[in-house]
């Protein structure tokens, strides 16, 4: 009983080593907190400003239009391809968004980060058996992606410093 104890112990260790040595982690764990005590966030209205001001929020940071600093955030633009050749049984699509977006910092109105863009993207399949759901499934892929986004977004704010 002993041996198989010592046996998983060391397992579990070799395995977590491992892991560690690859630079596996786990999300959310150790995030550096963003470096704004307020940002003003200029965008199109649309979801994926939205959804940041509600991320922004969430992580502590103040948004209100007075901010020293403004994400200037611009549309997003969906583009869609469709990679199987019949019209006929699954069928593969490949869906593509992109954001621009820019760091400014209000008083002399230069650029933290300069125009960039994030794009990301994710494959998936429809079957021409359940034509309903095809709609159902690209919304679904639709919110995952300006997930996706907001995401790498945080992400490259968290690099700046607060000034």
């Amino acid at each position: 009983m002993q041996r198989r104890t010592l046996l998983r112990l060391t397992l579990a260790a070799g395995a977590s080593l491992a892991l560690g040595g690859c630079g596996f982690r786990l999300r959310g764990l150790d995030t550096a907190d963003l470096p704004f005590a307020s940002l003003a966030v200029d965008g199109a209205g649309d979801d994926v400003s939205r959804l940041a001001v509600e991320r922004l929020q969430a992580a502590g940071v103040s948004v209100d239009g007075t901010a020293p600093q403004v994400l200037n955030l611009g549309p997003e633009t969906f583009n869609e391809q469709r990679l199987s050749v019949l019209d006929s049984g699954r069928q593969e699509y490949d869906m593509t968004l992109g954001v621009p977006f820019s760091v400014q910092r209000r008083e002399d109105g230069a650029y933290r980060l300069d125009q960039q863009r994030i794009e990301v993207q994710e494959r998936f399949t429809l079957s021409s058996d359940n034509l309903l759901s095809g709609d159902e499934r690209r919304t679904e892929v639709r919110r995952r992606l300006r997930r996706e986004v907001v995401d790498q977004l945080l992400d490259r704010l968290r690099t700046l410093d607060g000034q």
